[in-house]
């Protein structure tokens, strides 16, 4: 019996020591970005289609040119309420931290004391950024007003509030690569970078599993918001039935093709788009024609 203990006592020691290392979390390769130089210019149509002002401008700011990262806004989720945190260049934001360290949270999920970010930030999706983007993305987010308004704490509870558990978060739904996979035109391709990538569209209508990872398999499927309101609705093939062009004049004025015009959320995506290159629309519109169809629900 004491000998069976020993042996116990021995694999509950190994098994945390290897669940420990397998939740570390991830860094950069560092050299890689520093031998790249940002453009504040290319930097701002990164900024715009990865939706940042969205999440960290303050709760009900008007919009502005150029935006105010002083962060505040809450998301309330089944998990917590997460608060989105002051990202300006100011000290209180990113103002002492490095290049590398601001890429590092972008597309790893961790922050600049080395423990794991809450993935209410879709690092999962920007992890798939090119380096460039994200590079030229810091110098953007360099050249805004800096504000000197504190973060405020997630409101989270046990045990979700456990950082090292979100290590394992990742390595359970962590998505190493894009979801539409095989030949791609140059358009098509451009589209799922834009839209796996940077604008990560999977974040808000892919459902999810209980434990918040998205299910892949019914990728641009729809489901439950995640705040309790309503649905975000089925953008595959067959459930979004406009056109190419239709997607692309949705995306640039907001007006669906029953001269509906976008809400909520999809109002501050639109107005992002609608800063980007008319071909990156186009992109868009094309991927979104070869994603798998997922049919919706027949109703009960």
């Amino acid at each position: 019996m004491v000998r069976l203990l020993r042996w116990l006592v021995l694999l509950g020691a190994v098994g945390a020591g290897a669940a420990w290392f397998l939740t570390a979390p991830d860094d950069v390769n560092a050299a890689v970005y520093a031998e790249l130089t940002g453009d504040a210019g290319r930097g701002a149509l990164v900024f715009a289609a990865a939706g940042c002002a969205s999440c960290h401008t303050a709760p009900d700011s008007a919009p502005a040119d150029p935006p105010v990262l002083a962060g505040g806004q809450r998301f309330v989720t089944a998990f917590g309420t997460f608060l989105a945190p002051n990202i300006s260049p100011d000290v209180a934001g990113i103002g002492d931290w490095t290049d590398a360290e601001v890429i590092r949270a972008v597309t790893r999920g961790v922050g600049r004391d080395g423990a794991h970010l809450f993935p209410a930030l879709p690092y999962d999706a920007y992890g798939h950024a090119a380096p460039q983007d994200m590079v030229d993305l810091v110098a953007y987010l360099r050249a805004l007003p800096a504000d000197p308004t504190a973060s405020l704490d997630h409101e989270v509870g046990f045990p979700f509030n456990i950082r090292r558990a979100v290590g394992g978060w990742k390595l359970l739904f962590r998505g190493d690569d894009f979801v539409v996979q095989g030949e791609l035109t140059p358009a098509q391709e451009r589209g799922r970078y834009l839209a796996e990538a940077l604008a990560h569209c999977g974040e808000c209508h892919t459902p999810r599993n209980a434990l918040g990872g998205l299910d892949r398999s019914q990728w641009l499927a729809g489901g439950p918001n995640p705040d309790g309101e309503g649905t975000i609705p089925n953008i595959t093939p067959g459930a979004l039935t406009w056109s190419e062009v239709q997607i692309v004049e949705y995306l640039t004025s907001g007006f669906t093709p029953d001269f509906d015009s976008a809400g909520g959320q999809m109002a501050h995506v639109v107005r992002n788009m609608a800063q980007l290159p008319a071909d990156d629309r186009a992109a868009i519109a094309a991927y979104l024609k070869i994603v798998p169809a997922i049919a919706p629900p027949v109703p009960e």
